[in-house]
């Protein structure tokens, strides 16, 4: 989370406006920087004597800039220190008049007790008096006024105990601020003002004096004794842990307040522009808007469509004939995404078993029973594939959590220079590189945030950023291609490939395709922007600083030898019997040791594995009904006197425009076990071919906004006003040509080099 989220959620509501303005600096640290890379811009485009000039104009930029930084750090710190003063007053003050009450009702309720306790007294001095505290009389109900008296001098105190414990969180966080925002004060603008600020000025202010703190403390411990004499028996220890379980009901409760209203102006913010359709009903109004209504209009029609389907006779066996509904209701949900995709997965195998498609295999083809189908099913279900899939999770999982994926992005980006031609393909092969590892899903999130410190630094009609945006989008698509568990639709593709592919075959064919894609993209983008002839020189990226640790070195040899070990899945067959077994060694390696822990399980994206699950069963039942082999049939005569070359291009391009227009896991869903079925059937057999180039095809879909999820994190990146850097049109110039070109390069460079290994 970031830390202007965390002074957020954790500050006091009331107090808000007396924080330090995290944001507010952190946007004059970038105005800064931004306008320092001005400045050294044009310095470096004027003639000499102009630049003498400006540099006479002009004193110490530097210096200018953390006089005026610290001129708006001062202005905080006083600020804070005046209400501190003024708070820390009212309390101390309305604690003393409750410590005096509190005192007399003691010294009034004394039963033969001779030395009447007050929380002033310390528990070190006179241990022996200490321990002769007032117990109050167990008869107190029948002195009900003073019973009261008692529960409401109880209350008062646990309110004081959290007012003053929150006043002390008020300086502990304010503190933690100054802190982070004068470090990043340091690393933007390359200064060290940090320590000389902190020293003379924070921890000189008043609220942070070790004096200020200790009396602070002494305050609380006050309100702590008395509660121990109220209500604990002087059970010190008993006390604390009452007033910390009072604590922290308080916070949670107001925390939940905040919460709540932050997440009701988010809906509002979402809704803004929604006009909903009012429908008078008996019952009250309903409010559905023209995309539900549009939604609910298309489910009408896929049901329609699926219950005709299962009426027509098109095929011999009622089984191809109830695949065939399935496959196109399930096609036509997932196209439209009326619901989640993985509910749709879902459903997949429930209709499946209910409608009885699935066959036997022991030649006779006989149809099985629910209880057999259901073994059939879900045991496919739950493939090896779908452990591969965990695996991948976890390794990307690992390197993201403990930082390594950003350290190698920002070292490799750090070498990139400040020309933006030199960057953009830097930063599109890093993107390609995390799309490997990370997923073609996670990359884009990880490159985007990289970078920004080029970004906020560009002026607002600069060329180059969104080409560099976009070119990163197009070269995480083509990173999906890069190895088995970049994306999802590998994973469906090794699943329809028999044997499944070493993944030093993988890489074999996909790095070449991905490294020449990645040159003619941007060779593309620099011809449609041309970024250096208005921007050209650029803010660099700083490389991370941060030490190796012995938890990274750790993680970097589980997935070296992890990756190491798929790539001779086939030499150690005998042994492991497959990937998907190897891919449990990363779990145990990072789960085991707590590296990793069950929340980091549980945010997989189980909603992926659904997916890949419920195609495999769809796949599963087009197979066993028969139905693949009576579709790749006739497709076989479509394409009896063609080559395996041209019938890869006919796929890819079919490919091509299925998953432009719906999602490239999808695609994969519906056309790979087709795809497998046909190879099968040529003269020449080459299904696992076909297979991975159709595979690659998907990934390189990627000609508009909704083409993928790296495009659809792309149209959403926005500058410092809410403008998108991104347009449609964007896409329809740069996103459909380079998905020609992709198109091109799988169906010739990527067919060479698959025949070449034997594909």
């Amino acid at each position: 989370m970031k830390f202007s989220h965390q002074i957020q959620f954790n500050s006091v509501p009331d107090w808000a406006d007396y924080y330090l303005p995290y944001s507010n600096l952190k946007k004059q640290i970038y105005q800064i920087e931004k306008d320092r890379l001005i400045v050294s811009s044009r310095r470096a485009s004027i003639d000499e004597e102009a630049g003498e000039r400006t540099a006479l104009i002009s004193d110490n930029p530097v210096e200018a800039d953390n006089q005026s930084f610290m001129e708006s750090l001062n202005k905080s710190l006083e600020k804070i220190s005046k209400f501190y003063a003024k708070k820390e007053t009212e309390l101390y003050d309305e604690l003393d008049k409750l410590i005096d009450e509190f005192e007399h009702a003691n010294q009034s309720s004394q039963h033969g007790q001779t030395h009447p306790v007050s929380p002033h007294h310390h528990p070190n001095e006179e241990d022996d008096d200490f321990m002769q505290t007032t117990v109050i009389s167990n008869n107190m109900s029948d002195m009900d006024p003073i019973s009261q008296h008692y529960d409401d001098l109880k209350r008062r105190i646990v309110d004081m105990f959290v007012l003053l414990s929150e006043l002390k969180s008020f300086v502990a966080l304010n503190l933690t601020a100054f802190a982070k925002i004068l470090k990043k004060y340091d690393k933007i603008t390359n200064s060290d003002l940090k320590r000389y600020y902190t020293s003379n000025y924070v921890m000189t202010a008043y609220p942070f004096q070790a004096v200020t703190k200790s009396r602070l403390n002494e305050r609380i411990q006050q309100t702590e004794r008395a509660y121990a004499i109220l209500a604990t028996y002087n059970d010190l220890d008993q006390a604390i842990e009452e007033l910390k379980t009072h604590l922290r009901e308080h916070i949670v409760w107001e925390r939940n307040t905040v919460w709540r209203d932050l997440i009701g102006q988010e809906r509002r913010t979402q809704t803004v522009g929604v006009k909903p359709t009012s429908i008078y009903t008996p019952f009250g109004t309903l409010q559905i808007t023209r995309e539900q209504v549009m939604s609910y209009f298309y489910l009408i029609v896929c049901l329609v469509v699926f219950i005709v389907l299962l009426k027509v006779e098109l095929f011999d066996t009622v089984e191809q004939n109830r695949c065939l509904a399935i496959l196109v209701f399930a096609s036509m949900l997932w196209a439209g995404e009326v619901m989640p995709l993985f509910v749709t997965a879902l459903l997949v195998p429930l209709l499946i078993i209910t409608l009885r498609v699935m066959r036997s295999d022991d030649g006779k083809f006989t149809r099985l029973s629910a209880p057999d189908a259901t073994k059939r099913v879900f045991g496919a279900m739950f493939s090896p594939v779908i452990m591969l899939l965990l695996g991948g999770f976890s390794i990307a999982g690992a390197l993201s959590k403990f930082g390594i994926a950003k350290s190698m992005a920002t070292f490799v980006l750090s070498k990139a220079g400040t020309r933006p031609n030199r960057v953009l393909l830097v930063s599109m092969m890093v993107a390609t590189v995390a799309s490997m590892w990370i997923s073609n899903v996670a990359a884009p999130v990880l490159c985007f945030s990289l970078i920004q410190p080029i970004l906020r630094t560009l002026p607002s009609d600069s060329k180059f950023a969104p080409c560099l945006i976009i070119g990163i989008a197009l070269a995480s698509n083509l990173g999906g291609m890069a190895s088995p568990i970049s994306s999802p639709q590998n994973i469906i593709a090794i699943q329809n490939m028999d044997p499944a592919p070493s993944w030093g075959e993988w890489f074999i064919i996909s790095i070449p395709l991905s490294i020449l894609g990645n040159l003619i993209i941007w060779t593309w983008l620099l011809w449609n922007y041309n970024p250096e002839k208005q921007t050209p020189q650029i803010h660099t990226i700083r490389a991370s600083s941060d030490p190796i640790t012995l938890t990274q070195i750790y993680v970097i040899l589980v997935t070296l030898f992890t990756i190491i070990l798929w790539c001779l899945a086939h030499t150690y067959e005998s042994v492991f019997g497959d990937m998907g077994v190897i891919a449990i060694l990363p779990l145990i390696a990072f789960f085991g040791t707590g590296l990793l822990t069950k929340d980091d399980f549980n945010s997989f994206l189980w909603n992926v594995i659904v997916l890949a699950m419920g195609g495999i069963a769809l796949g599963k039942a087009v197979e066993s009904s028969g139905l693949l082999k009576t579709i790749a049939s006739q497709i076989e005569t479509l394409v009896t006197d063609l080559s395996a070359f041209q019938v890869l291009f006919v796929f890819s391009c079919l490919v091509l425009v299925i998953a432009t227009f719906i999602s490239h896991t999808v695609a994969a869903l519906i056309v790979l076990p087709i795809v497998a079925e046909v190879g099968s059937q040529l003269a020449d057999p080459q299904p696992r071919m076909l297979v991975m180039g159709t595979a690659f095809v998907c990934s390189a879909a990627m000609g508009l906004p909704v083409s993928g999820f790296p495009n659809m994190n792309a149209i959403s990146q926005e500058n410092e006003l809410g403008t998108p850097y991104l347009s449609t049109k964007d896409f329809l110039m740069n996103g459909i040509p380079s998905s020609i070109f992709a198109t091109l390069l799988i169906a010739t460079v990527g067919y060479g080099i698959m025949v070449l290994i034997g594909f």
